[in-house]
């Protein structure tokens, strides 16, 4: 297969695998939000959730492994596999040492961290200390998941994808499970949920180990310490803490603020965001994921012109789909919040204030996802310091936008803040990456984006049609929801797949050719 096909089908397992952990996730957030409804526990249980996630999409995630991936696929291209592992041996036993440092500094200093995430709590004792609590009991969560990354790392860059993206699914179930099991029992409910984060991690870096010692990565052998190429990885991780993880940042200022307004607001912005990162994780980080080793393969061997190809493809199919799954967002954004959480203590005035925020997050969904994209070719290059100054001038933008928004619009105003900074970065990063490797076909992803937002906007016309003029009119009961929103979506799928092949969509033509390929 080409490299864009590679691509392609990497980001379809990724996606799949994805696709499955947030279906599962939504489940886990329907039972939460039955079980707790959006208050006071939730609000304490989001915050302290959040923390440890923050540090692992910061430092995991984020910047451990796509300055991991750079740097261990140059060792397997030039030095070979046998080099490449002595490193990755040898970065495990360093991380885990800094990791137990870092769970057993966050445990003591919880109460500095919560003040610094959720200064509107200290006006409410209870609920600051009840959120001091759940993030020390949660915070070993940081350690579980930041090895689970590099697991990952090693995986993808091996061109295994499918069990770092399943492994979600795990720590989805383990809370689920929980909940029906411990919340009846346990004096203080939400410590159920809590059970379930530590047990999932404990699954997810479980169930990595087979493929790791498939791929003959034998954890056991040994290794030292410290090794050259940890020192390279260091390098570039260093800025891409920040670079990588600026709409996690983002968020995490928007909560900061959320904690000043009505009480409830930290809890709409969670589950707004949580739909939000349903499409997100699905097709934006399973495209950079699928996109970076191959980019870190092309740059290793100076291969420029495949790299600007496989670039501007996968920029081309990202904006394939995630402009359609944008526009039917926001148009069905009510009636799909209704349909996943209004039940038990989620009343509607819940849905409609958790609805403006998915408005506001929907808007910049778009350029989420193309920013997974546009970080992953700098990091492939082994250059961090852009994608740091970009995120730096959004994260700036962002804070003046949350404190001149959040006035008028409330809680709205901070995810709108979170869109058009998120745009601002963007738009920085393509301009500097032409400027870096003599062009990407800005025209080229240009034309497609017009074509593409074309045939979407006729699509999100059929599906706001279908659902306000026909299913709207039958009621609000569980089955029309279900029904309407099925349909409706079904339907627009169907739409836009089929003006897309009357257009003759490169994007979806590469797609069909492999299914063809592998019929």
């Amino acid at each position: 297969m080409t490299e864009n096909e590679n691509v392609t089908k990497a980001a379809g397992v990724v996606g799949g695998a994805t696709l499955l952990s947030r279906i599962f996730g939504f489940i886990r957030d329907v039972v939460t939000a039955s079980f707790f409804g959006a208050g006071y526990i939730t609000d304490a249980f989001f915050v302290a959730f959040r923390i440890p996630n923050l540090l692992r999409r910061l430092f995991a995630e984020g910047s451990l492994t796509v300055s991991f991936i750079p740097v261990f696929t140059d060792f397997l291209q030039n030095r070979g596999k046998k080099e490449a592992f002595l490193m990755a041996r040898a970065g495990l036993k360093l991380l885990t040492l800094i990791l137990i440092f870092v769970t057993l500094a966050g445990i003591i200093g919880a109460p500095i961290l919560v003040k610094l995430i959720a200064p509107g709590f200290l006006d409410e004792p209870g609920k600051y200390a009840l959120t001091v609590e759940l993030t020390r009991f949660m915070f070993p969560f940081i350690l579980l998941v930041s090895i689970l990354a590099f697991a990952m790392g090693v995986l993808n860059s091996l061109g295994h994808f499918f069990a770092p993206a399943l492994a979600p699914v795990l720590l989805n179930l383990s809370m689920i499970v929980c909940m029906f099991v411990l919340v009846p029992v346990l004096h203080s409910p939400i410590y159920g949920l809590a059970w379930g984060v530590l047990i999932g991690g404990v699954l997810q870096l479980i169930f990595q180990v087979p493929f790791l010692i498939k791929r003959e990565f034998y954890f056991w052998e040994k290794s030292g310490i410290f090794h050259p190429g940890l020192k390279r990885v260091g390098i570039l991780m260093l800025p891409a803490v920040l670079g990588s993880a600026v709409y996690q940042i983002n968020i995490f200022v928007g909560t900061l603020l959320a904690s000043l307004l009505p009480e409830g607001s930290v809890s709409y912005l969670y589950y707004a965001d949580r739909l939000v990162q349903f499409p997100l994780g699905i097709f934006a980080i399973a495209a950079s994921t699928a996109v970076l080793p191959s980019l870190a393969r092309q740059a290793a061997d100076g291969d420029m012109a495949s790299f600007r190809d496989t670039f501007s493809y996968a920029m081309r199919f990202i904006s394939f789909i995630t402009i359609p799954a944008m526009l039917g967002l926001i148009i069905l954004r009510e009636p799909v919040v209704a349909l996943l959480f209004q039940r038990g203590a989620f009343d509607y005035e819940s849905t409609r204030l958790t609805a403006v925020a998915l408005l506001y997050y929907g808007v910049g969904l778009w350029g989420f996802s193309a920013i997974r994209v546009a970080v992953s070719g700098f990091y492939a290059l082994q250059d961090t310091k852009t994608p740091v100054v970009a995120a730096i001038i959004s994260i700036a933008v962002n804070i003046g936008l949350c404190l001149i928004l959040m006035g008028p619009l409330a809680h709205g105003g901070l995810a709108l803040a979170t869109s058009l900074s998120s745009m601002v970065n963007l738009v920085i990063l393509l301009l500097a990456l032409r400027k870096k490797i003599g062009g990407i076909g800005l025209a080229q992803i240009g034309f497609s984006i017009i074509k593409t937002t074309l045939n979407a906007l006729i699509m999100s016309a059929v599906v706001w049609c279908g659902f306000f003029l026909i299913f709207a009119k039958l009621g609000n009961s569980f089955f029309i929801l279900a029904s309407g929103v099925t349909v409706c979506i079904s339907a627009g799928i169907a739409v836009y797949f089929g003006l897309s092949k009357i257009m003759k969509s490169r994007e979806l033509e590469t797609v069909l050719q492999m299914i063809k390929r592998k019929a």
